[in-house]
């Protein structure tokens, strides 16, 4: 089954939930940016907990971007998503190499360690949503939890998880956002609780086959789960010779003619899928015109 994110209500709309199975979208940004196991693992959190957070979006034309700049050896992480289950995202250090943390599990907190999350949200407005908190921990599943807590005042269970392979390609990727609304029952939040702090480990769940609706029923099959819709989900980059254009013509007059004068083809890279665009000094100066 291809990578999918399936979104739910339960406990009589007084909970709502989101599940991803992300599995082929992390593999493909493993291959693109050609990924550490540590920066594999990171990234591939930040790109399922941002597909669930653009599914959450109501506009066609909605971007959600989640931002990471961070101490550790990783530097930072840019992941962007839209309402219609595309997402794409680029490390700044692709490479970095850690020993296991104390748990003998890919040391993410370590290769993030203190830094900034920011959440812009561009719905079409004049000027874009833009929400930051501090890391909390650097392992992006707590750090979301916490934005949404405090930026959004939303309380929020997340969990993301990343498995790899032997031959260091993606094993499993998966998640889940829960949310209380605001008119939740406070025996519900209690039981919620406890059912969420049962779940140790998602990409456990994901080797014994959970799908994203057994995971859910999972955490809130006593609460009378609803799933209200299935979409697909799958790493888009919507680059194109038309948009480096753009971005070129952007600059201005003046860079464009020094670039013109050097009489060199210049290489322009996609950070998100590393696709590479020639412009030759004729294409420059039709830029120009």
């Amino acid at each position: 089954m291809s990578d999918y994110i399936v979104r739910a209500t339960a406990a009589e709309n007084q909970i709502r939930a989101f599940a991803i199975t992300s599995k082929e979208l992390v593999e493909q940004s493993r291959i693109y940016h050609n990924t550490s196991p540590i920066i594999t693992a990171a990234l591939g959190r930040l790109l399922t907990g941002g597909a669930m957070m653009g599914a959450m979006m109501k506009g066609e034309k909605d971007v959600l971007t989640l931002q990471i700049k961070c101490s550790g050896p990783a530097k930072g992480l840019t992941v962007t998503a839209d309402s219609k289950g595309n997402v794409k995202g680029y490390p700044q250090v692709p490479d970095v190499m850690l020993p296991p943390n104390a748990k003998g599990k890919l040391d993410v907190g370590g290769a993030i360690d203190l830094g900034v999350l920011s959440v812009i949200k561009d719905m079409g407005l004049k000027e874009p949503y833009v929400g930051q908190v501090q890391l909390q921990t650097g392992e992006i599943g707590d750090d979301l939890t916490y934005y949404f807590a405090t930026s959004e005042q939303v309380p929020s269970a997340v969990g993301l998880g990343v498995l790899m392979n032997k031959d260091n390609t993606v094993k499993q990727a998966g998640g889940f956002i829960i949310q209380l609304m605001p008119f939740t029952d406070d025996e519900i939040i209690d039981r919620l609780e406890k059912k969420v702090a049962e779940v140790t480990s998602v990409t456990d769940l994901l080797e014994q086959g959970a799908t994203p609706e057994s995971l859910l029923e999972q955490i809130l099959g006593e609460f009378g789960l609803e799933i209200n819709e299935t979409m697909p989900v799958q790493y888009h980059c919507d680059c194109s010779k038309e948009r480096v254009t753009r971005a070129i013509a952007s600059i201005g007059r003046k860079d464009i003619q020094e670039m013109i004068d050097d009489n060199e083809p210049i290489e322009v890279n996609c950070q998100f899928c590393d696709k590479h665009y020639v412009f030759t000094t004729e294409d420059l100066k039709e830029i120009i015109k």
